[in-house]
């Protein structure tokens, strides 16, 4: 079993049969999200690979990579008030085969990758371990993709890539009868829980925290894109994907540009989008957030569990200034984000109390990674075929999830929104307007930011002409705005609009609609 911590180290397993720990921070905030809406998938991760193999063979090497890994054996319970991880001893994975209907290859990849999806929108229940399921996709009598599904409370993305690694390897072993190749775990994840909060105390915290407190302290609350309907009270996490791909022309301007600036493709991309988003809430100050792996230490390198960090990207973006200036505070930001990663974004909201409301996520509501792609689990995967997919699952964890790799020298983005907020149409229309900005970013990384084209020319000059479409003739019924400034004319101080609590009155809001008027003119 685990062992425990000494000091600043983290020190190998104990033979003490001990298996209630403490839990991270990390799972600390997904087992509140839990109870807060528990039976939902929103917290769901899997990969869908193609395998071909024999099944108990397949089973074995399972119970394998569950017996090496405590994060795969662990529960959630509360002892004394208080979430506890209990690592079991022993755990079965549940191995299940799916046969897809019979058809051409492309009407059963269709069929698998549904199926795919209806597993992994199965919750967890995080009682009950282990929080790990295996299904086998078989058509015409042979496997064809297997599908792994885990919750995040024991994983993250780096974990996927060593489950399915460490798999393949155990799998080969089993199938050849000999000793697998895996590097002994000098630690386990309960482990690494109970150091993180030994650590996190005294001046290692207060150093921690009085950067964030200087960079976010007066961080505004929230980020409101233009969005389709107005925020619901309780979100619904319901989601849906948008994918896109850059040219490899783009993809490759992007390398270019950034190993000219001493950035990396992240930063360039990053600011980019930092831009949209700046373009379309008009505002300067944005937050936004980004995973980071958070395996400082290198102990920390094969485990499977959830050590996945959020970090927070603060950053003004200047209207005069060229997108080369732009990088390069987005290149500031980072370096120093990535400097003081150790602080527990649970941690950080705990401290800074920002204004909270269950309708949004504290501190930022949108984020922005760039995934390293290298296959499946960072090789072929036991089915020996590397092959990359990516579907959503119908959730959303916030307002706009933005993630771009590389695949075959071109990146592909995956917007996943909040369907509560947005319609695919107006998605898809920020990925293009994304698209436009980051090239014309590119081509003139001097030209004041606030000034680059979002639209692309043939789109430009549509909205144009529409501009251009003759006025309604004088005896034709008042337009809309029309109406509301007679009306605001003739009861100024009537409810025009209610919000909750809020109210405003005729004349407010034909005040704030002349101010947007004056915005929307003067850009």
């Amino acid at each position: 079993m685990s062992g425990g911590v000494q000091g600043d180290v983290l020190v190998p397993p104990s033979q003490e049969e001990v298996c209630v720990f403490p839990l991270s921070f990390a799972q600390e905030r997904l087992w509140f999200l839990e109870q807060l809406q528990p039976g939902q998938a929103t917290y769901n991760m899997y990969d869908m690979v193609p395998w071909h193999g024999d099944l108990a063979t397949l089973e074995r090497a399972l119970a394998a990579l569950v017996a090496r890994h405590e994060t795969l054996r662990t529960s959630f319970d509360v002892e004394d008030g208080q979430p506890v991880q209990i690592v079991a001893q022993r755990a079965m994975v549940s191995l299940a085969v799916i046969d897809l209907p019979e058809g051409t290859f492309e009407a059963r990849r269709a069929a698998a990758e549904a199926a795919a999806v209806a597993e992994a929108g199965r919750p967890f229940e995080l009682g009950r371990a282990p929080l790990l399921r295996a299904r086998v996709l078989r058509a015409d009598g042979e496997a064809q993709w297997l599908v792994l599904t885990v919750h995040h409370i024991v994983s993250d993305g780096w974990s996927m890539r060593v489950l399915l690694r460490e798999l393949s390897e155990l799998y080969d072993a089993c199938a050849t009868g000999r000793v697998p190749v895996l590097a002994a775990l000098p630690i386990q994840y309960p482990d690494y829980a109970v150091w993180q909060r030994d650590w996190l105390t005294g001046p290692a915290l207060e150093a921690q925290l009085a950067y964030w407190r200087k960079a976010l302290g007066d961080a505004p609350p929230l980020l409101e894109l233009p969005a389709d309907r107005a925020r619901p009270a309780t979100p619904s996490y319901c989601g849906a994907l948008h994918n896109f791909t850059l040219d490899a022309g783009l993809t490759e301007a992007v390398r270019r540009f950034a190993k000219a600036e001493g950035a990396t493709p992240f930063m360039v991309l990053l600011a980019a989008f930092k831009l949209l988003l700046a373009r379309l809430c008009g505002r300067d100050d944005i937050l936004v957030g980004t995973p980071i792996a958070n395996r400082t230490r290198t102990e920390l390198e094969g485990l499977v569990g959830f050590f996945a960090n959020t970090l927070v990207l603060r950053s003004p973006v200047a209207g005069e200034r060229g997108f080369r200036a732009l990088v390069a505070r987005v290149r500031e930001t980072t370096l120093s984000a990535y400097a003081h990663q150790d602080m527990p974004f649970e941690r950080l909201v705990e401290a800074l109390r920002p204004e909270r409301a269950l309708n949004h996520n504290p501190l930022f509501q949108v984020m922005f990674v760039l995934n390293a792609f290298d296959g499946p689990g960072g090789g072929d995967g036991p089915g020996g075929d590397a092959e990359y997919r990516e579907f959503g699952l119908g959730t959303a964890k916030f307002d706009l999830h933005f993630s771009m790799v590389e695949v075959g020298g071109r990146l592909r983005g995956i917007m996943e929104y909040a369907t509560d907020l947005f319609d695919a149409d107006s998605v898809a229309r920020m990925a293009g307007q994304f698209e436009t900005l980051l090239r014309a970013a590119l081509d003139e990384p001097e030209a004041p930011v606030m000034r680059l084209p979002l639209m692309a020319a043939a789109e430009r000059e549509a909205a144009l002409a529409a501009s251009h479409s003759p006025w309604p003739e004088p005896d034709a019924p008042p337009l809309a705005h029309e109406a509301v400034a007679a009306q605001a004319a003739r009861t100024p101080d009537a409810a025009a609009l209610r919000a909750g609590a809020r109210v405003l009155s005729y004349r407010e809001m034909e005040r704030a609609a002349e101010r947007l008027a004056g915005r929307l003119a003067a850009a």
